[in-house]
């Protein structure tokens, strides 16, 4: 069962192998027709039905502190949600983009739905790239995405995309990721995001020295097994209470894929470094980790838990260099 309804793409194939393919440059009218966000989430009171019994059809009843959200094209239902929540529109998730593929030498990767319209997104390449040493090339792509069933805020997010292995990581800024979250109590503002986003631009310079001083950070057998254990022990509340548990299958997982059966693995940025030790991580999550399908090991890498794992692996990382 795949999450993913629909998706345009350009480039390489994603990750499950579905989707429309288009050429370089096309115009965001085409992206949204080819990657089935050309509709509208229309909105309409809740209402239900009182005194319903046999051939009575009962009463019809308005309840107007909430509403129905469904697709304007196939009526399906998406969502109920608070009478004061703030849509995101589909065409608005590519909108963003316009003047940054325009004017800011942006290029469109990948656009789609998700969970029959409920979570949409757009990834584009910002143009930044970085090559580490041994020839490892990492490049920037800022990603867009809403949800209109409560899942998640609209979230404009800057990450960074290993070319070897296909591995994705959010870029951190300072204590916090480079993302900057609208909550949907309040309007999107696409401009506002942007210019909050003004700071993460030049964070792609200070993002970038991190990851050069993590691929010349060498560590022993001993650091990468304590690393392992502090990225991968959870809160366990099987016996009743809150105890540490670890996830030796993960563990084993990572440390074999460290040792030289990651993509890169055996490359000079990653072999024996702590730049290593973070890829182990980011390729488990991305394209390992337990899952019910691919889909759901996307979303969960992206907006999920495995997102949450990979931020506390580039923390944990960053303390080796400190």
């Amino acid at each position: 069962m795949h999450l993913v309804q629909s998706m345009a793409y350009v480039n390489e194939t994603p990750w499950h192998g579905l989707g429309n393919r288009l050429a370089p440059k096309q115009p965001i009218e085409v992206w949204a027709k080819q990657a089935g966000m050309n509709w509208s989430i229309e909105e309409t009171e809740v209402r239900f039905v009182s005194g319903n019994s046999g051939s009575s059809l009962g009463s019809i009843h308005a309840f107007p502190e909430q509403k129905v959200l469904y697709r304007s094209d196939t009526k399906a239902p998406l969502s109920v949600v608070s009478s004061r929540y703030q849509v995101v529109q589909p065409q608005s998730i590519l909108e963003f983009y316009r003047d940054l593929v325009d004017v800011g030498g942006y290029e469109l990767e990948t656009a789609g739905v998700l969970k029959d319209g409920k979570k949409l997104w757009a990834l584009a390449k910002t143009g930044q790239s970085a090559m580490l040493k041994g020839r490892d090339e990492v490049l920037g792509y800022l990603l867009l995405a809403t949800a209109c069933d409560g899942s998640l805020s609209t979230t404009a997010q800057f990450t960074s995309v290993r070319v070897v292995c296909n591995n994705t990581l959010a870029i951190a800024l300072g204590d916090s990721t480079g993302a900057v979250k609208v909550p949907h109590r309040s309007q999107f503002d696409a401009q506002a995001v942007k210019r909050q986003l003004g700071i993460a631009i030049s964070s792609w310079d200070s993002f970038l020295a991190r990851m050069k001083a993590l691929s010349e950070c060498k560590v022993n057998d001993t650091a990468a097994e304590a690393f392992y254990r502090r990225v991968l022990t959870y809160t366990s509340t099987e016996s009743g209470a809150s105890v540490p548990a670890t996830n030796d299958r993960a563990i084993k997982a990572v440390q074999e894929l460290f040792a030289g059966r990651g993509k890169g693995a055996d490359m000079a940025s990653a072999a024996g470094t702590a730049f290593g030790l973070l890829n182990s991580v980011t390729e488990f999550v991305d394209h390992h980790r337990r899952a019910r399908s691919d889909d759901n090991r996307q979303d969960a890498a992206w907006f999920g838990t495995g997102a949450a794992i990979k931020q506390k692996a580039f923390e944990e990382a960053m303390k080796l260099v400190s």
